[in-house]
């Protein structure tokens, strides 16, 4: 058995990925993978080969924000109203996005901020402002922030900024992630 063999079942645990997952991007059946990892098959060099090489590109894109972000970033404005928003997040299937005032991120607008404006005032919600029931900004990483530190700030956060050189370029959700895991 080569060497490499003991590291595919370590490295697929880290990234954190089911031998169903790791099989299906291989190529090959899970059990087969089931049995590399206990010792009980000695695979081919070729198949070793594709698996470890597999598991660097996953690595690869689990290290990496922009990998995982959405971009272009969907923003409104302090000034429009909660109709404006409601509809953009319709429009775009999208649960949350920025605030902006002078093309500065100053807080975010979420579909529970808009649900909360209705309880409060009915109908007459819609000619709202988005400053006057803005939440606060989502945090900020850069394009090179690991997988591990985004879903802790996921936990708490509906969405993650990618800022670089003090421009936007990309947002991370809870969806985001999912989908990236099912690449």
């Amino acid at each position: 058995m080569f060497p490499e063999v003991d590291e595919i079942r370590k490295r697929r645990k880290r990234l954190g990925i089911s031998q169903k997952k790791l099989a299906e991007l291989v190529g090959v059946s899970q059990p087969l993978i089931a049995r590399i990892e206990s010792g009980k098959f000695d695979p081919k060099l070729s198949l070793v080969k594709k698996i470890l090489k597999t598991l660097e590109e996953i690595e690869g894109r689990a290290t990496d924000a922009r990998t995982i972000m959405h971009s272009p970033v969907i923003c409104i404005k302090t000034n429009d109203d909660l109709k404006k928003a409601a509809k953009i997040m319709i429009e775009h299937e999208i649960s949350q996005m920025p605030v902006l005032e002078n093309n500065n991120v100053v807080g975010s607008i979420t579909e529970n901020s808009i649900i909360k404006a209705v309880l409060e005032r009915g109908s007459t919600a819609e000619s709202l402002r988005v400053r006057d029931v803005m939440e606060e900004p989502f945090p900020t990483v850069s394009p090179n922030e690991n997988l591990s530190s985004i879903t802790r700030l996921l936990l708490n956060k509906p969405a993650i900024l990618v800022v670089d050189r003090g421009e936007i370029r990309g947002i991370i959700t809870k969806q985001d992630v999912m989908k990236f895991l099912t690449m």
